[in-house]
């Protein structure tokens, strides 16, 4: 019986046309498995999901897009929004031909979870684990003045590997233009953006992750948005900081496996 791949490694997947976009998809898992979404952070990719995949690989079918402008996926010529994330997921799994998954996601991936998981659209969420993911942007958040001060140099000293990574895998290398972009995608507090209070309208089981160091995602706002999805669960995972799945990867890969059953 031959092994089935437990991470994503941009090696055999392939693109698929998304508006004025390529979208780059790959697969993993067990291909007869129920099919997991895996949704990555800001100026990241795919491989953002690896270090917890190998726990649900074995039972799931593992789905990751890189999103535009990220990975192996061009930006296009839209601004980036939490909308457009989520329109561009809707469109993947179209062509793909799932209707419902559950999904799996970091950050910015957590963010356009909350946003298809909340819209009883024409892809359902059946369970949504959302890792380091805010769910609103206030005047007052602490991390906007980092966010809007990001620089490339600042990203190149905090991941060293990230810009000639970048470089090497994205078909149409711009990361000026991304870095750009993607604050603005996360400093865009207007109505639309962020979720916000809409994440009421969640029913799916969802599960709510933060590492305990996470500078972006505090506990007061993931407490308040437990408070506001019925039914949902919070793991606060101690001596982790916002990729709490790369920081603490033997807390968070049972429990995921656990969730997803």
């Amino acid at each position: 019986m031959p092994s089935i791949r437990t991470a994503f490694n941009h090696a055999c997947g392939r693109v698929l046309p998304v508006g004025d976009a390529q979208i780059y998809v790959e697969e993993a898992g067990q291909p007869d498995g129920p099919p997991l979404l895996c949704l990555h952070g800001g100026l990241g990719d795919m491989r953002d999901l690896n270090p917890v995949l190998p726990a649900l690989a074995q039972r799931l079918r593992l789905i990751g897009m890189d999103f535009r402008g990220h990975g192996r996926s061009t930006l296009g010529g839209q601004a980036l929004t939490y909308a457009l994330y989520q329109s561009d997921v809707i469109a993947v799994m179209r062509q793909l031909g799932i209707a419902a998954a559950r999904v799996l996601g970091f950050s910015d991936g957590g963010i356009a979870g909350y946003r298809l998981a909340a819209e009883n659209g024409p892809f359902q969420v059946l369970q949504l684990a959302a890792i380091g993911a805010q769910w609103r942007l206030a005047a007052d958040d602490p991390a906007l003045p980092m966010l809007q001060g990001l620089t490339q140099d600042d990203w190149a000293g905090l991941f060293p590997n990230a810009l000639p990574d970048y470089q090497a895998c994205n078909p149409q290398p711009d990361f000026a233009r991304l870095l750009q972009a993607v604050k603005t995608l996360w400093t865009n507090a207007q109505p639309g953006n962020y979720p916000g209070e809409t994440v009421r309208a969640i029913t799916a089981p969802t599960l709510l992750i933060r590492g305990d160091a996470d500078e972006l995602c505090s506990l007061q706002e993931l407490a308040a948005l437990q408070q506001r999805i019925a039914g949902s669960a919070l793991l606060n995972a101690p001596f982790a900081g916002h990729d709490a799945q790369r920081d603490a990867p033997a807390l968070l890969a049972p429990a995921l496996a656990a969730f997803f059953g």
